[in-house]
């Protein structure tokens, strides 16, 4: 990282209270220290369902529970640990007003939606404390399970940890025609990784290797709370999950073995529905999915889960240092948490009541809309590319000013996301669903979870993915950037110019 970078942010942390160890969290009820491993589980926590047309979000900090017992100072645009979700239709517009009671500049950038300039959330944007920032939202994209989470310059990772996050669900006709599970059968979760301490603090310190890496919490927080769980009937479920973690990848599965029917992606509904037993999601990717719990008998868990793979990290030599990988052994340098790959427990259900199965039966085409196949009339070719305490593009890091590509509008082009890296890097393109055409080299091929629309693919040490994609909708300046939040931060994002 460039000394102006260190300074930057050294500067925001000495005068803002995050100088501290993140989080000033609570004891117990009794005043007595928590130990983390012990704390029971708590019930899922769904977050509260907003519609427009005009809508207000106050960031502040609140405390929230996140644990039986355990509170803490949560950053969050809602009441509760995390924002709560908006639902609107295809076709209708919003307002939302964000007002800022944090004490430090804030900004919500809406993932996966193509919206104007000005309602895209560029940290170039961000309001101080005591301001507002009022947002026009045309919603154009078809269903799907969106998100929105801070985009304040070099302060994404940490504002998104604290809580000022949430989901934005879209549904439209085609969705409504399926009849897919609603309701209480359907279930929005937002997966995060956090620490917790002893005196119930959530703790937010990148020591200076995870600067490289990543930071890993050493618990599932989803929702907001720790560990929860959640008591479901003998029916099937649908589950759209979201992984809001600063840098883990999560391998997604249920604890029997059981398959989902995935139904959906970043960019909505697939044109047909898949049998999986595991998904990898890397940070800020989505995945629409139902869940059967007919033949689970009452009385009995099953979990959801991120499964323990090989941590992708090929080593230290992004830091110009020998040594053990990163995922674990001398090489991570006594970092905390459960590192890149470890096994997390994430959510469990216990069937609770029996009632008579719903199945659901997947037409043959879930959404009729295709891919517009058009002749790419231009490639652009982007090196993400971590060493020496840098993270950049192209060899350079952002400058909020600076104009690195230039897009015709209307035109389509392949991009080529490149990664020379030792990490995985989860590219995310603002104003844009593509389409994954091509990965070259490491896992050689487009992943089941890919085949739909997409605006962040996870590129692994090693390969090489093209997407296709057009900006035909809005002119203006929007971003790209690495979604490892700590990468983000670093300064692995670069400004491009729709004209």
């Amino acid at each position: 990282m460039h000394r102006r970078h260190l300074l930057r942010i050294a500067g925001l942390a000495a005068a803002t209270p995050l100088a501290r160890p993140f989080l000033a969290g609570f004891p117990s009820g009794d005043g007595v220290k928590v130990d983390p491993a012990t704390l029971p589980r708590a019930p899922l926590r769904l977050a509260p369902r907003l519609r427009g047309p005009a809508l207000v979000l106050r960031a502040q900090e609140r405390v929230v529970e996140i644990a039986p017992g355990v509170k803490a100072r949560a950053w969050t645009p809602g009441d509760g640990p995390v924002g709560p979700t908006i639902e609107a239709r295809k076709g209708e517009k919003l307002n939302i007003a964000l007002e800022n009671a944090l004490p430090e500049p804030t900004i919500l950038h809406w993932h996966g939606l193509r919206v104007p300039e000005a309602a895209d959330g560029h940290p170039r944007l961000a309001i101080e404390p005591g301001s507002r920032y009022d947002y026009e939202i045309p919603v154009i994209d078809r269903a799907g399970t969106y998100w929105y989470h801070s985009h304040a310059h070099h302060r994404t990772g940490i504002q998104s940890y604290r809580g000022m996050s949430g989901f934005f669900l879209v549904r439209d006709e085609h969705d409504d025609a399926l009849k897919l599970p609603s309701g209480v059968h359907e279930l929005p979760m937002l997966i995060q990784d956090r620490r917790l301490a002893n005196d119930g603090t959530l703790v937010y310190d990148p020591m200076m290797h995870e600067n490289m890496e990543g930071f890993f919490g050493d618990a599932a927080f989803v929702n907001g709370i720790r560990l929860p769980m959640h008591e479901v009937e003998t029916t099937t479920y649908r589950l759209r999950l979201a992984n809001g973690c600063t840098s883990r990848i999560l391998r997604l599965a249920l604890s029997n073995g059981a398959p989902f029917l995935m139904v959906g992606t970043d960019g909505g509904l697939l044109p047909r529905a898949e049998s999986l037993t595991s998904i990898d999601l890397g940070p800020g990717e989505r995945v629409d999915v139902l869940a059967d719990f007919a033949a689970v008998p009452v009385g009995q868990t099953v979990s959801l889960v991120s499964q323990a793979f090989e941590n992708p990290a090929m080593g230290m030599m992004g830091m110009g240092m020998g040594g053990r990988g990163m995922g674990g052994g001398p090489g991570r340098m006594g970092a905390g948490g459960i590192p890149q790959g470890g096994a997390l427990p994430l959510v469990e259900f216990r069937v609770a009541r029996a009632v008579a199965p719903q199945p659901w039966r997947a037409p043959a085409l879930l959404h009729p809309e295709r891919f517009p196949v058009r002749q790419a009339v231009r490639t652009r070719t982007f090196r993400f590319e971590s060493m020496r305490m840098q993270h950049t593009i192209n060899g350079r890091d952002f400058d909020m000013a600076r104009i690195d590509e230039s897009v015709p509008f209307g035109d389509t082009e392949i991009w080529q996301f490149v990664n020379p890296s030792p990490f995985p890097h989860p590219i995310h393109v603002h104003e844009n669903q593509f389409e994954v055409v091509e990965r070259i080299g490491g896992r050689g091929r487009i992943m089941p979870w890919e085949r739909g629309l997409k605006d962040t693919v996870l590129v692994m040490p090693g390969e090489q993915v093209n997407v296709r994609l057009t900006f035909d909708v809005y002119r203006g300046r929007f971003l790209m950037h690495c979604h490892n939040l700590i990468h983000e931060d670093m300064g692995m994002m670069l400004n491009f110019a729709v004209e």
